[in-house]
């Protein structure tokens, strides 16, 4: 079995983390345990780019578990758990291709390694392997059914793609799914990403100007666990609708260039490149913490924050210190990557649950429709994301009310009025 991560003794321990992880994911078990008996991805090979978390490991099992042959490759140099990298080769027999803080020749050799396993479905969060596939000459890949796109970031690169004409088979957005979104981008982002903060340093949250650049779900759900701690919330914005929103919402709302000035805390949460720029370095103050959650490392401007810097070095696991030539430093968390899974373990599993449950659905729907389906970008159909939020209801005990024959017909018709 060919695979790349970083010690393989490290099994036991990932094995019992997975373990705990699988605790708080009821849903994914009960597709598992469909899984198990329908196989309904049998002869089917699944490349997944995603992040090498306990939860992802549940998810892979779950595809082995449906009859597919499975290969998975980190999605971020610095989201892996070497851990669980190591519990699936050795326990679940998943070639890995994963080393956390791999370099960038080596992030693509794993995502090549994922692709030369000729897969029929690709399972991508961030769209790293579907660039790649894209990249190539279009016969290597001629054999892929359809795929799936976990993240944000990657939606916009496919449906960019998709416009162009240029995407090769459909994928399913899972990141647009109301299951998804409203839970993982908004309190799994929140929470995870206030734990990466706080795990690399140690610092007080409360009466902080905490400045968050987007207000997206991500950024709301951000912004919720800021101000639950205490800090001073102050969301920057392009799009007005979110601006008002963030307004409505208590939050200060101002230009980056303002916000630079007198933040103590910064998080960027766009999708976007070079959200924090040069000018904005010179105008923040001595110690200022900057950090990204978005997928890629590039909504912080790091060239120029280096070109800067008179000196730079490595003061706590996960934060640099760049001390720029007027003696005034800044903290960069996590190399600008993102903060969540770089310093801390990324969304708690419970959210995830309902995540990988899209991806798990959503695989098994294209691998039975996938012949009726364009070369674009779908969102989850309706029918997934209801059973999704009904499963995780029963999980937790919660009931809620039907629709009597009266309410239905009402609802359905337009007669009726005052």
């Amino acid at each position: 079995m060919n695979y790349d991560i970083k010690d393989i003794n490290l099994a036991k321990k990932g094995a019992l983390r997975i373990e705990w992880a699988k605790n708080d994911m009821p849903v994914l078990k009960l597709i598992n345990d469909r899984f198990k008996k329908e196989k309904p991805l049998k002869g089917l090979t699944i490349a997944c780019c995603l992040h090498v978390t306990t939860e992802t490991a549940h998810l892979v099992q779950v595809l082995k578990e449906g009859g597919a042959k499975v290969f998975l490759c980190a999605s971020n140099p610095l989201s892996t758990q070497d851990d669980v990298a190591a519990s699936l080769v050795k326990n679940s027999e998943i070639q890995v291709f994963a080393i956390k803080g791999e370099d960038t020749k080596t992030y693509y050799s794993h995502i090549k390694a994922v692709l030369d396993a000729k897969p029929d479905i690709t399972m991508d969060d961030g769209a790293d392997l579907v660039s790649t596939i894209h990249q190539r000459n279009p016969k290597e890949h001629s054999n892929i059914i359809a795929g799936t796109e976990e993240t944000t970031t990657g939606v916009i690169r496919l449906r960019a793609l998709a416009k162009e004409g240029k995407l090769r088979y459909p994928i399913i957005a899972v990141n647009d799914a109301l299951t998804k979104h409203l839970f993982d981008n908004r309190y799994g982002t929140g929470q995870s990403t206030m734990d990466g903060i706080i795990r690399a340093t140690n610092k007080l949250i409360a009466g902080t100007n905490f400045v968050i650049c987007g207000y997206g779900w991500c950024g709301k759900g951000l912004s919720m666990r800021a101000k639950g701690l205490g800090a001073k919330v102050i969301v920057v914005e392009v799009n007005p609708l979110r601006a008002l929103e963030a307004t409505m919402d208590g939050f200060d709302v101002m230009p980056i260039k303002d916000a630079a000035k007198i933040g103590d805390i910064f998080v960027t949460v766009t999708g976007d490149i070079n959200v924090i720029r040069k000018e904005h370095f010179i105008s923040m103050k001595d110690g200022t913490i900057v950090s990204n959650t978005g997928h890629f490392n590039v909504e912080i401007d790091i060239k120029s924050l280096e070109a800067l810097s008179k000196s730079k070095r490595l003061i706590r696991d996960f934060v640099d210190e760049y001390t720029l030539n007027d003696g005034k430093r800044i903290f960069l968390l996590g190399e600008g990557r993102l903060i969540n899974l770089a310093a801390a373990e990324g969304h708690p599993a419970q959210v995830m649950d309902m995540s990988f449950a899209n991806q798990a659905l959503s695989a098994e729907y294209v691998a039975k429709n996938h012949k009726c389906m364009e070369k674009d970008v779908f969102k989850v159909p309706d029918d997934i994301d209801q059973n999704i939020a009904a499963l995780k209801l029963k999980a937790m005990g919660i009931a809620i009310d039907k629709l009597t024959k009266e309410q239905e017909k009402y609802l359905s018709s337009w007669e009726a009025g005052t």
